[in-house]
């Protein structure tokens, strides 16, 4: 069975307890957001996605006049053995708001639809090098 390579990003009422967790200044909330994220290219990719999704919540929540006490973002995914192609990557979010749970679907579709960093890897993400080698001075 593939590995699964979680990591979860939180802020406000649902960010991890986990006092080992990333802690990051967030533009949305006072407390900042706090991430369980290993240190790995597969964690990382899966942060970024997870960063991306509870960024956009608040932002949009916030444009919507939607309260957040928290949210919480996990994303995971695994990769092929060998090749390490990704097998995707899935998200699943908590939010703990007092909107209907018609407001919260909505923002929900909202969010996915517009995510910058969901929808970047959706199309396909094109990395290249230089090929001169970076030095240090």
């Amino acid at each position: 069975m593939p590995e699964d390579f979680a990591v979860t990003v939180g802020a406000g009422t649902l960010a991890p307890a986990d006092g080992d967790a990333l802690a990051l200044p967030h533009r949305w909330t006072a407390e900042g957001v706090r991430a369980t994220v290993s240190f790995t290219g597969a964690h990382l990719l899966h942060l970024a996605v997870a960063g991306c999704v509870l960024n956009d919540l608040y932002r949009e929540a916030h444009a919507r006049d939607l309260p957040l006490a928290g949210v919480a973002v996990t994303a995971r995914g695994g990769f092929a053995p060998g090749t390490w192609a990704s097998t995707g990557v899935t998200y699943e979010v908590r939010v703990d708001t007092t909107a209907t749970d018609a407001e919260v679907a909505l923002l929900l579709e909202v969010v996915d639809e517009v995510a910058e960093i969901p929808r970047a890897v959706r199309q396909g993400v094109p990395v290249s090098r230089p090929t001169a080698p970076a030095r240090s001075g």
